[in-house]
């Protein structure tokens, strides 16, 4: 067996499981983990999306080998009812990934995965098209430049959000995105909390600590983290850590 970066990666033969893959959770009547091939959820029936997507990319998986197939499907693994275009037709909002289908193009099933509307949330035009696209790219460059990063997406969610179509899907004001790099030589963490609204700000501008984004969301986004270097890397919010 052989052990990197305190603990953080287990190879056992081939086969390498990732210890921070899922922020702390616990399954009720309306959360339900999901887990897909490129990326894991955790949906809540309340708000008709996930509270957070969860997955690894590294610079293979960046390369993009799959076109984006646009086929919207419902997500099988959901128990009951789903987000369906109906919610979103003629409601001024994008189906808004969470997981970009630009990080899942490794494979045909990741790419078609992405399109489940569980990995959807409403978002404003200018801001999927813009700023969040945006933020998208910078986190695949982060993935070729340290080869191996964790991610962890999704809106902030909370009871009284307005809500569209038949299924009453929560509309958030606000996501976040909060990315590990896991290299010894240079183990760091970032998070971002955007307004769900077209900007022209730069991306640093948004740049929060975890542990400031941990107290808004309510998440424990790494809690399988060593207690001192999760301290040490969610108190941070130093961007000049990161290429940009």
């Amino acid at each position: 067996m052989k052990v990197l970066l305190i603990g953080i990666l287990l190879t056992f033969g081939s086969v390498t499981i990732s210890f921070f893959e899922w922020p702390d959770f616990h399954e009720n009547e309306h959360l339900t983990l999901i887990k897909h091939s490129g990326y894991s959820l955790l949906y809540d029936e309340y708000y008709e999306q996930a509270q957070w997507v969860a997955y690894e990319l590294d610079a293979k998986k960046v390369l993009n080998s799959f076109e984006r197939t646009n086929k919207f499907l419902k997500d099988p693994s959901v128990p009951g009812e789903s987000a369906t275009n109906a919610d979103y037709q003629g409601s001024g909002y994008d189906r808004g990934h969470l997981a970009p289908a630009a990080d899942m193009g490794y494979s045909e099933i990741t790419m078609k995965e992405s399109f489940f509307y569980s990995n959807m949330s409403p978002q404003v035009p200018g801001f999927n098209r813009g700023i969040w696209k945006k933020l998208e790219e910078q986190v695949r460059q982060w993935a070729s430049d340290y080869h191996q990063i964790f991610i962890v997406t999704g809106p902030v969610l909370r009871q009284g959000l307005p809500t569209m179509g038949p299924n009453e899907v929560a509309i958030p004001e606000f996501y976040y995105k909060v990315v590990l790099d896991t290299n010894i030589h240079h183990q760091q963490m970032i998070a971002f909390l955007l307004p769900n609204e077209s900007s022209h700000q730069s991306l640093s501008s948004f740049v929060i600590s975890t542990n400031e984004l941990e107290k808004i969301t309510g998440i424990n986004f790494f809690p399988k983290l060593e207690n001192k270097i999760e301290e040490k890397l969610e108190s941070k919010s130093n961007t000049n850590l990161w290429n940009w």
